[in-house]
């Protein structure tokens, strides 16, 4: 569907969730404006280091299924996720260091580095790949932002930004297009389009409240645009920044002892 090459990495679950929109790139000087406006929306949910608890809830026609993960991050290269519900996947760890990708399996007491061929997969049934959850990171400096101006999401006044890979850079997206807050730089909504402009999947957040010291959307919303009824769910539960975590933690060893 994509015509641009993607390198492996946006964020998985080990990092927050809810930032899986959120692009922090440095743009030139006909868009500092813009860069200046996501940058200050990706600091909103950012730390030094993160713990959290979240739970993502899997949207069907004809059924709904939910699981509760404890995520651990360290800087944008450092990241594991546990799921601890439902107990058909608990005790299954995800750990993220810098672009590769393991994934700890109880029932089979094996540690798996996930190949490139997996990548294009659904992440744990969402409506997530493996390579959206590593994405993020590669994103800092592959995009030109544009102020469009100000317009309404739900219900909030926002910047309209439109986002554009330049032509060097290795990423699956044409098109994105941002919604960020004009009060408190919290971004409500954002569309992603392929490179014939086709719309591929809208993220909206809401549910604003303070967690972790800081005022944030607690929830968001993952549509794919060709999908009728399919959804995930992406919801805080609790949200801890710069608690201490060393890298010694994001280790293949620790992901078969974390709890």
């Amino acid at each position: 569907m994509f015509a641009r090459k993607s390198k492996l990495p946006l964020l998985i679950p080990f990092l927050p969730l809810l930032a899986v929109f959120l692009l922090f790139v440095k743009g030139g000087a006909q868009d500092n404006d813009a860069s200046d406006i996501i940058r200050k929306a990706e600091d909103r949910m950012r730390g030094k280091t993160s713990i959290s608890t979240m739970r993502i809830s899997i949207v069907r026609p004809k059924w709904t299924r939910d699981m509760v993960l404890k995520n651990w991050t360290r800087g944008e290269n450092y990241s594991l996720s546990l799921i601890t519900e439902p107990a058909r996947d608990k005790g299954t760890v995800f750990l993220r260091r810098d672009k590769e990708v393991w994934n700890w399996v109880p029932s089979v007491e094996r540690v798996i580095k996930l190949p490139p061929s997996m990548m294009s997969q659904s992440w744990m049934g969402t409506d997530l790949t493996n390579d959206d959850l590593v994405k993020q990171s590669d994103m800092k400096s592959d995009f030109t932002h544009t102020l469009l101006g100000k317009e309404m999401s739900g219900g909030v006044n926002c910047y309209k930004i439109r986002s554009v890979p330049r032509e060097e850079a290795a990423v699956v997206w044409g098109k994105i297009v941002h919604w960020i807050s004009v009060e408190d730089y919290i971004q409500m909504k954002a569309e992603f389009y392929d490179e014939d402009g086709y719309l591929v999947n809208t993220f909206v957040a809401d549910k604003i409240q303070m967690m972790g010291g800081k005022k944030i959307a607690s929830r968001l919303e993952i549509l794919p645009a060709e999908k009728n009824g399919h959804k995930t769910i992406l919801e805080y539960l609790s949200l801890e920044f710069d608690a201490p975590l060393s890298e010694d933690f994001f280790t293949t060893q620790n992901m078969k002892r974390v709890k």
